[in-house]
């Protein structure tokens, strides 16, 4: 066993066995506690809840200490490229993406016909969120929004807002608030949408009268495409081009980058600064762009690659804000095309 499993393991028996000398006790029950009672008098008022009933289920929502370790996790430093997109981009992965996009072109298809997202980028964050379905969250959504909306006071108002948005979802659907399980954070479904999100974007593609991100295709699909579209995706505009940076300019570019990503700036600036990217489409739009670095290869032989980041680059972001996640999202989205297209 290594030592970090070993010390997790200690970790998890003194959570089991009780508050020890000199730590903080387990929070009580949450039905017993008044921000609890508080926020069930809100829901009452504001949304029309039974408050017996709402009380009775938030009575069986649990602490979940794995929960709160998983969000105060210290990030030391943001992983490389090299380090983070082979997960992503490796065989297993695009099979099994060129598979799922067989399986549903006609519904790919017709998402595209109405929003404007390409199918492979549709199937690609479903590849990355969840790989496809297989690995969609472990812990009760209940618990995980119950302990972060109450135990976890950073950003408290948050996921309150989302527990609010879980139970009218639970309503709305007819669905037992104690049913369903997602991410750590309260994400659900084969996309990983918040409640929130899940209440503002999904469709109901299959046209049988709910949106159901667990068990129906079709409404997953049109849902990831109409998150894309209501955050201004645009249709037939790239997501990044590859850039070259003049040697003469290079020290003054690099110095824009923030984190791998730079602010964004008109094509033309870029240009003047020596920045061009290879091969841009006529009609590209002309929003603003940024300069993107990826990191090629391992630190025994590491290369740079530079693209230029275009607004549905930012889209992407919107998904989840990482230029890594963006990065990836879009990386195997072209490697499921050049799959598919060649099998």
């Amino acid at each position: 066993m290594s030592h970090r499993r070993l010390a997790w393991g200690l970790a998890l028996l003194l959570l089991s066995t009780g508050p020890a000398a000199g730590r903080d006790p387990a929070p009580p029950a949450y039905a017993q506690r008044a921000d609890v009672r508080a926020f069930v008098d809100e829901m009452v008022e504001q949304h029309g809840f039974d408050r017996a009933g709402l009380r009775r289920v938030l009575a069986q929502a649990r602490f979940q200490p794995q929960v709160v370790a998983a969000m105060q996790r210290p990030v030391l430093a943001p992983p490389k490229w090299y380090e983070y997109a082979p997960q992503f981009l490796n065989g297993p992965r695009i099979d099994a993406g060129v598979a799922f996009w067989n399986a549903h072109a006609a519904t790919l298809a017709r998402a595209e016909a109405t929003f404007g997202v390409p199918p492979e980028v549709i199937v690609a964050i479903l590849g990355v969120e969840t790989f496809y379905g297989r690995n969609t969250g472990r812990y009760r959504v209940l618990d995980a929004l119950a302990t972060l909306a109450f135990d976890y006071p950073r950003r408290a108002p948050f996921f309150r807002g989302e527990l609010r948005h879980f139970l009218l979802l639970a309503r709305e659907l007819s669905l037992s608030p104690l049913a369903p399980r997602g991410s750590f954070a309260g994400a659900m479904g084969i996309p990983q949408f918040m409640p929130g999100s899940y209440r503002s974007y999904a469709v109901d593609f299959d046209a049988d009268g709910r949106s159901d991100l667990w068990s129906s295709t079709d409404d997953v699909i049109g849902s990831v495409a109409s998150y894309l579209a209501r955050h201004d995706w645009q249709r037939g505009q790239p997501v990044l081009l590859p850039a070259t940076i003049a040697a003469a300019d290079s020290e003054a570019v690099l110095r824009r980058l923030d984190g791998g990503l730079s602010e964004r700036r008109s094509a033309a600036a870029w240009a003047n600064d020596g920045v061009r990217a290879a091969d841009p489409p006529a009609d590209l739009a002309a929003d603003p762009v940024g300069l993107l670095l990826l990191e090629e290869s391992s630190p025994a032989g590491e290369t740079a690659r530079y693209a230029i980041a275009c607004h549905n680059f930012y889209v992407l972001t919107r998904y989840n804000r990482s230029r890594l996640y963006a990065a990836a999202v879009w990386e195997l989205a072209v490697a499921l095309k050049a799959a598919r297209g060649s099998g």
